[in-house]
């Protein structure tokens, strides 16, 4: 992308983010920020400047990790968020059979249509009333930046966890990457970062730790994220 054409994708993304930040904050309690997420894609009108998290490539945690990982894989993979598709794509490279789900009917849809004709199966679903034929079929189910995006405060973020742990197999893998806050720093969002503690819900949720790290993505400033990797024990 040219400096020009990269001023102007900068401008429209920071003037999608005020207004969409505005909409949050103004939601009804009881919507918990639900509707939000269809409320951006739509807005966006197919510019993916106007959505937010959207890159157009894989996420740098995640492709720091398949390309650390140096292997292909075999079995079910589930895409959690999936958005405009770049992460359910890159696991499907790997040798996952990918199932992408986001909240957004606009994303799938759109996902859809820019890999056409990919394997990848992409559908339209609520991680909170996800198909019972998801429970426990994962061989890996990978997750960035849904759980910052959940209200903190309203209990949503321990029921994901418990759900997201729910969708794998044992002896599956459970990834997570989310941006970081220290322990005692009040949540400020959207999004919401994560602190260490919060992690532990997927302890809870009967599945192990297999690594967590820490690490800063230099992108709009020094941002601290951490990629945790869980283990359904056999």
């Amino acid at each position: 992308m040219s400096g020009g054409a990269r001023q102007d994708f900068d401008a429209r993304r920071a003037e999608a983010r005020e207004a969409a930040t505005s909409r949050l904050r103004n939601l009804a309690e009881d919507d918990n920020g639900q509707s939000w997420f269809e409320d951006v894609y739509k807005a966006a009108a197919g510019d993916p400047a106007r959505v937010m998290w959207a890159d157009l490539e894989p996420h740098p945690g995640l492709a720091e990790w398949i390309g650390r990982s140096g292997n292909l894989y075999e079995g079910r993979a589930l895409d959690v968020g999936c958005g405009l598709g770049d992460n359910a794509e890159a696991l499907g490279q790997l040798g996952y059979e990918v199932t992408a789900f986001d909240l957004s009917p606009t994303a799938v849809a759109w996902a859809r249509q820019r890999f056409a004709g990919s394997p990848v199966t992409y559908v339209a679903a609520d991680l909170f009333e996800a198909p019972e034929a998801w429970a426990g079929a994962f061989d890996l189910v990978h997750e960035t930046y849904t759980l910052q995006a959940l209200m903190p405060g309203k209990g949503l973020r321990e029921k994901a966890m418990g759900h997201l742990a729910r969708f794998v197999k044992p002896g599956g893998r459970l990834l997570v990457i989310a941006r970081a806050r220290a322990e005692d720093d009040a949540p400020k969002g959207p999004p919401w970062p994560l602190a260490r503690s919060e992690f532990d819900g997927f302890l809870n949720a009967g599945l192990e730790v297999k690594n967590f790290q820490k690490f800063v993505l230099r992108e709009e400033g020094e941002i601290p994220h951490f990629r945790a990797e869980y283990v359904r024990p056999q």
